[in-house]
């Protein structure tokens, strides 16, 4: 089942994935040591196939859904 965000609600970051990948124009691979565990962001945007394009101290990145938890 997949989790809903409102955009410009804050996420925290729950586990790390393999890799993230970012969300410029031209999308880039980048290791997952990016962002930490704990990090929190901002939701920007919604994409197909559950993925959220969220804001982190280190620039936006798509994340899958079951790697975020929204803050209270």
């Amino acid at each position: 089942m997949s989790k809903e965000f409102q955009v410009g609600s804050k996420v925290c970051l729950i586990a790390s994935p393999p890799y993230v990948k970012t969300a410029d124009t031209v999308p880039t691979l980048r290791p997952s040591t990016i962002i930490q565990v704990g990090e929190e962001g901002i939701v920007l945007d919604r994409r197909p196939g559950g993925y959220w394009v969220i804001r982190f101290s280190n620039g936006s990145f798509l994340l899958d859904d079951q790697y975020l938890e929204a803050m209270d």
